[in-house]
């Protein structure tokens, strides 16, 4: 007999029958064998109502011992009255027509009537967003867009037939119908343009009425930007201006077997640009400024003149203040590296010597200084020759003839002198951009980046172009780039010029606000009456700060220009930041909203204002 008792729960025998008849339902499901229901109650000696009752209870119990897996379904939304917010909206459309419009497969919303939606949303949180937009009649999926991110705006409308008046004849009854009711318009161009020809019955197509409101109603449409120019590769073909104008130096290793002995020499040579002349030379041991002085000195001993321009690369031995001394009034143009183009005349004289001059092997005995004179020799008889040789590309005449044969006039000594000083100036800018480019910091980033984002770029050259502008720019187009990838909306594809685009807009787009807010402190300091009007009408907005942060968003999206944007803007955070920190956040998402919800502004426009708005926010530094 075991020393302690079986540990058994105490039941009642009305709870066990309960408990059976409970069981007797599953066991029939499953098909095993079971007692009946009399026999259940007749075994437990219990009543057959209450064991029924006891029944019920334990049934009801059991979803609360363990829930299935999985979410448990949310209750159905309370039913509201959404009748108010209905007449709201219609309210709306009557006063704003043109807001909505139907297309053929969806509606097209206004920037106003989407800003009104969202207030309503904004206004009645405890309202179900299903329930909401069923009262507004907008599909629930499009309110969840409109309070999270900016669609796509609509394509614009196929031009109609028809054969319009003249756009300047503004007292046409079609022109002026048509202005009339632009006057009165909230909704967007190409809805307007469908609502001309199918409400208004006027044939005009959408070129037609986008002149019409360009002339008449001060409408301009944004243009593309164009392509900034490239320090790093200066793309213009090879500048040429006359004889004398400049000159280009380099220096070619060249050697001579005397003897079965082979020596190797520096050959420097100077070539005029317009006539391709060798107009001087210098053999040494190697290539150093004494070098590119006595070629100097040769060429200008030939010619009788000095150029207005030295182009040498940028070897070291090129750049020493030797050289610069020699030099004298001619200017020294650097070349840009990896950019063959820029000395082309140079490149052309020695391939053209390694195409036409024999081995140089000469045999007998003799030393160094021999084997020099004879290349020295060589060397002039092949420049002479060149020289003299009639040219197929320049109508049968020589070198010496091109360059004897041209006189400059002032005009043209003066324009040379501008351009050459010009075109040094920009070697200069670029070999300030490159050495940008070498910003430890800002190249680690872009290695790191690369690798993350599984980006190649084998030259090196995209990651320069990226480099040169500022660590900001290329963190926010790093944060862009990765960001639609995890979304899915980049382009099939894509690769490190894709996201150089990225930068490169941020960074202009950025040195834009920065501008207008520089402009406007200065023109706010000298008491710009226009900007002072501004700041008046800053202060006389009057309003919760809700309202306050819708005005001044509107009038920025509104504002012409950069000044005006930075300005609101600006003012728009300063509401923000004037409340506790505990509500900033709150307001913000509303600007941001309010922003990326003004489908007239071009997407690129609405992510630079949503980050000026949070730079003054929330500043990092």
């Amino acid at each position: 007999m075991p020393p302690v008792a079986p540990e058994e729960p105490v039941v009642a025998s009305i709870v066990t029958a309960g408990l059976l008849l409970v069981a007797l339902s599953f066991l029939e499901k499953l098909g095993l064998p079971c007692p009946s229901a009399t026999m259940v109650i007749a075994a437990t000696r219990a009543s057959k109502s209450r064991a029924y009752e006891v029944r019920a209870t334990i049934l009801a119990l059991l979803p609360t011992l363990l829930r299935p897996p999985g979410r448990p379904a949310a209750p159905p939304a309370p039913a509201v009255d959404t009748g108010t917010i209905s007449r709201d909206l219609l309210a709306f459309v009557m006063d704003n027509p043109g807001c909505v419009t139907r297309g053929e497969t969806r509606h097209r919303y206004s920037d106003a009537f989407r800003h009104h939606v969202v207030e309503l949303v904004e206004a009645n949180p405890r309202v179900d967003r299903v329930q909401l937009a069923a009262a507004v009649n907008v599909p629930a999926a499009t309110v969840e867009d409109w309070l999270a991110a900016p669609a796509t705006p609509p394509p614009a409308a196929p031009a109609g037939p028809g054969s319009p008046p003249d756009v300047a004849d503004a007292l046409h009854p079609q022109i002026a119908s048509v202005l009339d009711a632009w006057r009165r318009w909230g909704g967007a161009f190409a809805s307007f343009c469908v609502f001309v020809r199918d409400g208004l019955r006027i044939p005009f197509g959408a070129g037609f009425i986008r002149r019409i409101l360009e002339v008449h109603a001060g409408r301009r449409v944004k243009q593309r930007a164009g392509r900034s120019p490239d320090e790093k590769a200066l793309r213009t073909s090879l500048i040429s201006f006359f004889p004398g104008a400049q000159w280009f130096a380099d220096g070619s290793a060249i050697t001579l077997t005397l003897n079965g002995k082979t020596y190797t020499f520096n050959w420097e040579v100077d070539v005029d640009g317009f006539s391709g002349a060798l107009v001087g030379a210098s053999v040494r041991d190697e290539e150093d400024a004494a070098a590119v002085i006595e070629a100097f000195t040769d060429g200008v001993t030939t010619t009788g003149a000095a150029p207005l321009a030295l182009t040498t690369d940028n070897r070291a031995a090129n750049l020493t203040p030797e050289v610069e001394a020699a030099l004298g009034d001619t200017l020294h143009i650097r070349t840009t590296p990896g950019r063959p183009q820029n000395d082309a005349p140079i490149e052309g004289a020695f391939g053209l010597f390694a195409q036409t001059a024999p081995p140089l092997v000469v045999s007998g005995t003799t030393d160094r200084e021999l084997a020099q004179a004879v290349l020295v020799l060589i060397l002039t008889v092949w420049a002479r020759a060149a020289n003299h040789r009639p040219r197929n590309d320049r109508r049968g005449r020589s070198r010496v003839q091109l360059y004897r044969g041209e006189v400059p006039t002032d005009e043209q000594i003066a324009a040379a002198k501008a351009a050459l000083e010009a075109r040094r100036r920009l070697q200069m800018l670029a070999a300030r951009t490159r050495a940008a480019r070498l910003n430890p910091v800002v190249r680690a980033l872009l290695d790191d980046a690369f690798v993350r984002l599984d980006l190649t770029d084998p030259t090196g050259h995209t990651k320069d172009a990226i480099a040169r502008y500022p660590h900001d720019a290329v963190i926010a187009g790093l944060a862009t780039f990765e960001g639609k990838r995890r979304a899915g909306t980049l382009p099939p594809g894509v690769g490190p010029r894709y996201l150089l685009a990225i930068v490169r807009n941020i960074a202009g787009r950025d040195e834009g606000l920065a501008t207008a807010e520089a402009l406007w402190r200065l023109r706010l300091d000298a008491r710009d009456r226009a900007l002072v009007a501004l700041d008046d009408a800053r202060r006389l907005t009057v309003g919760s700060p809700e309202d306050r942060v819708r005005a001044f968003v509107d009038r920025a999206l509104v504002g012409d220009g950069p000044l005006l944007r930075s300005f609101w803007m600006r003012a728009a955070a300063e509401v923000i930041v004037e409340r506790p920190p505990e509500l900033r956040k709150n307001l913000y998402d509303l600007a941001a909203r309010r922003v990326t919800t003004t489908f007239r502004v071009d997407p690129r426009e609405r992510q630079a204002a949503v980050r000026h708005l949070a730079a003054h926010v929330l500043p990092v530094a």
